[in-house]
């Protein structure tokens, strides 16, 4: 099968648990995603984020331990990382310049999944 016979090819969307849906939407608002669907007292929502979504199904019980990272291009990681820190929220690390030419840093929302926001670095 080549790619030709798949025409669209692209993640659209992905679905992360969360224990507590108003923190999770007020999370993800903060930082610049549209909720579309649902809301903070809904068991599912769902996020718009450029072309794609982030989508937010309750959970009892939290994620367990590191299952890898979500990859958000944004125009500039450094004003995304300036309003997660003026909204309480702290990032990993501050934004730096990766050797792979990306400027990104790393942010766990409120059920511990880790983000990542980023940008190409021109050269």
């Amino acid at each position: 099968m080549s790619s030709n016979d798949h025409p669209h090819r692209e993640i659209n969307a992905i679905t992360l648990l969360c224990t507590d849906m108003a923190a999770s939407c007020q999370f993800y608002a903060v930082l610049g995603f549209e909720l579309v669907f649902g809301g903070p007292d809904e068991p599912f929502s769902s996020l718009q984020f450029g072309q794609n979504f982030v989508n937010l199904t309750a959970s009892e019980g939290a994620p367990a331990g590191f299952w890898g990272r979500v990859i958000f291009h944004v125009p500039d990681p450094d004003a995304t990382w300036a309003t997660a820190r003026s909204n309480g929220y702290e990032p990993m690390m501050e934004p730096s310049d990766a050797p792979w030419g990306e400027r990104y840093f790393h942010l766990r929302d409120p059920d511990g999944h880790e983000l990542s926001f980023a940008r190409r670095i021109e050269k």
